[in-house]
Parts: structure tokens; C-alpha cells; sequence
């Protein structure tokens, strides 16, 4: 990596609680079809943080049934503070770490756990419409994003190994919640849509939401990727890694090879975009 790294956060990484990180590790390999080398405890995400010289990070999970989204949450709210607090104690400077809580429509006590993280200024929520069995066109899911919108951001993940409009989760359905939800803040993973990059150029780019490069840009041609950030702009594009898919160090490399984004475009891409949207300070 150079000398004069930008500011870098990584707006997309995943680590589990002790107990079943293994399991959760096993499950992103075997589902996706990739092989890695990187383990899914904080431990092992802040050991890799510290190799790229992350300076902040959002942590991410999901809730694949209704009856974990307490429990995810909590681990979130009073867990995750005293592993940071555990760490720092050995490592600086330490990332901060940005958690975004859990959801599930099937969860009857959704909307006192959407007020849970609110009181505690939790800034975003996770949705994995395939690990959670959400179709993102569900009518009843519109309830949840008239209460977000507001004061949340929503990270979607789009896309999936088999390109198919009947997937959970599309471009063109990410398309019709922007269109129903404009106030909404979304972030569309995986440059908008895993495997579905040609339509994410055709309904996504240049609309008014987010798009990452989380396990997007070590498997697109470098034509395709400059064909959507053109359009799309780089004020909206967020530095990503999939942690523990791929490794932060080794994704931001890939970015900073792109040779015809300007030194500022990269910047803003590896850390200003998303300190903008998350409000995080750079002092």
C-alpha cells in the first residue's frame, strides 16, 4: 500500500459473536462458493482493520430468523462496547468501529427494537435479503422503511451467485424503494448488485443513493466498473470489503489501481464519502 494512503473506512465488514462466528464463516463460504483465509470474530476483524490502517469501520450482521434480532442486538448495544474496550487496550490507533443493528419483518416486537437502536444512535440497519428470506418487494416491508427513513441508513445487499429477476433482491427492486422512499438513505452493496452490474448501470447509477464496492470490484471487468461510477458519480460510491470475504487491505489496493479516478475521487471514495453520510469526524 503507498505512502499516502487516504483517509480509509471500510463501510462493509461482518464479525459474529465467538459462539458462532465459525459456523457464520462456514455458511458466507459455502452459500457464495469462495474460499478464505480471514476468521469472522472482532478479533480477527480488527487484526485485519489494523493491517489496512482502517480509521473507522461499520460492522455488520443480520438476523436470519425473527427470534435473533433481540439477541443481535444486544450483543450490538452492551457485547460489542467491551470487546472495543478490550482491544484498544492493545492496538493503536484503534478503528472506530460504526455497528449498524438488525431487522426482520417477522420480528413482532420490530418496531421497540427499531426504538432500542434509535435511543442508542445506532446510524444504520443491515438487510440480506436472501439469508433472511426478504423479498425487497414485499408490500410489508414498507412499514419498516417509512419508520427509517428519517434517521437511518439502510444497507442492502443486492445480487446473488444466479442472476434472476425473481431473486430477493435486484437493482430494479432497490430502484422501486428509492422511487417509494426517496428520503431514505441507502446503501446498495456490492456495487449495487451482485452479478446484476449491467442493470445496476441501466435502473441504479445516478440516482440518489449509495452504491459500495464490497465484493464487487475483485470480480468485475475494469470496463463495467468505470461505466457505473461514471454515471453514477463519485460522491456516492463507499469503500468496501466484505471482511471476512475479502481482506480491507487488499480491496482498497484494487481501488487504488483503478488508474483513472483522480487521487481526490479516490480519497473520497475510501473515507470522505462515508464519513459525510455517517457523520464520523476525522479528528
Amino acid at each position: 500500500m503507498k505512502d499516502k494512503t487516504p483517509i480509509l473506512i471500510d463501510c462493509h465488514t461482518h464479525a459474529f459473536a465467538d459462539k458462532i462466528a465459525d459456523k457464520a464463516r462456514a455458511h458466507l463460504i459455502d452459500y457464495y462458493g469462495v474460499s478464505t483465509n480471514y476468521g469472522a470474530r472482532f478479533c480477527d476483524l480488527i487484526d485485519s482493520a489494523h493491517e489496512a490502517s482502517l480509521f473507522a469501520l461499520v460492522l455488520l450482521t443480520a438476523a436470519t430468523k425473527p427470534e435473533h434480532v433481540h439477541s443481535i442486538n444486544e450483543w450490538i448495544l452492551k457485547t460489542l462496547p467491551s470487546l472495543e474496550n478490550k482491544f484498544k487496550k492493545t492496538i493503536d490507533p484503534f478503528p472506530r468501529i460504526i455497528p449498524f443493528g438488525v431487522y426482520h419483518p417477522n420480528d413482532s416486537n420490530w418496531q421497540s427494537e427499531i426504538a432500542k437502536l434509535r435511543d442508542a444512535k445506532i446510524k444504520g440497519i443491515k438487510l440480506h435479503p436472501e439469508f433472511q428470506g426478504i423479498d425487497l418487494a414485499d408490500p410489508k416491508l414498507n412499514d419498516f422503511f417509512a419508520e427509517v427513513e428519517n434517521d437511518f441508513v439502510v444497507m442492502m445487499h443486492v445480487g446473488d451467485k444466479t442472476v434472476s429477476d425473481q431473486n430477493f433482491s435486484t437493482p430494479k427492486k432497490v430502484a422501486a424503494i428509492h422511487a417509494s422512499f426517496p428520503k431514505l438513505k441507502i446503501i446498495a452493496a456490492h456495487m449495487g448488485g451482485f452479478r446484476f452490474w449491467e442493470e445496476v448501470y441501466e435502473v441504479l447509477a445516478g440516482k440518489d443513493l449509495y452504491i459500495d464496492t464490497s465484493s464487487a470490484i475483485s470480480y468485475m471487468d475494469e470496463s463495467m466498473i468505470r461505466k457505473i461510477i461514471s454515471r453514477h458519480g463519485t460522491d456516492k460510491v463507499l469503500f468496501g470489503s466484505d471482511y471476512p470475504l475479502r481482506s480491507p487491505k487488499e480491496e482498497y489496493e484494487i481501488l487504488d489501481r483503478l488508474h483513472w479516478l483522480s487521487t481526490f475521487e479516490k480519497e473520497k471514495i475510501a473515507g470522505i464519502n462515508c464519513a459525510a453520510l455517517l457523520g464520523i469526524d476525522f479528528q
